[in-house]
């Protein structure tokens, strides 16, 4: 069966922490920026808004990241809202600028997935060809039978995109040139 889908992606603004922000967690949960960034789904072109007070927000190294080092940071900043962009694939490291904050949790580690490319094959596998002799069932369905489903902005559970898929009758076709072939070979 041939199925082609679609995919387009729009930024996303994460507020990092969800309504707790960013400040120091609770002792008893000192994962709970990992425990927000495994919730989410970060791709390139999103960007992260920490909201704070009092308090400061680096970018920082993996090793700064992992010993809680804030003497060297990619950038620095303390003025109660700050949005980071997320302009490549791969990990971005946060921690808290003021003393033994990020020793007490206040970090956060971001995984930015790689843009992905699903290409579309440009005829079907021999196998879904029908056999000589017989008129093939259409195989490439018109604009029309695209239906798309698109899922909400603000839940940041489910992927911010829409996909388009095939309707049930251009799925369908291959399946029926199977009957056909099966029918003919009996």
């Amino acid at each position: 069966i041939l199925f082609i889908i679609l995919c387009t992606t729009a930024a996303r603004e994460f507020k990092v922490g969800d309504h707790f922000g960013w400040p120091v967690p609770d002792p008893t949960d000192t994962s709970f920026y990992t425990h927000w960034a495994e919730r989410n789904r970060f791709q390139v072109g999103d960007s992260l808004v920490f909201e704070y007070e009092n308090d400061s927000v680096l970018s920082v190294e993996e090793w700064d990241y992992f010993h809680c080092d804030a003497s060297n940071p990619i950038t620095a900043f303390d003025n109660g809202k700050s949005i980071l962009n997320l302009d490549s694939p791969g990990a971005f490291y946060f921690i808290s600028g003021t003393a033994h904050h990020c020793s007490r949790g206040q970090k956060l580690l971001v995984e930015v997935m790689s843009p992905q490319h699903h290409p579309v094959p440009e005829s079907p596998p021999p196998s879904l060809l029908a056999p000589q002799g017989i008129s093939p069932l259409p195989m490439s369905p018109s604009p029309e039978a695209f239906s798309p489903v698109a899922s909400s902005p603000y839940d940041s559970i489910e992927e911010d995109s829409a996909s388009i898929m095939l309707s049930s009758s251009a799925v369908m076709a291959p399946f029926a040139t199977f009957l056909v072939v099966l029918l003919l070979a009996l």
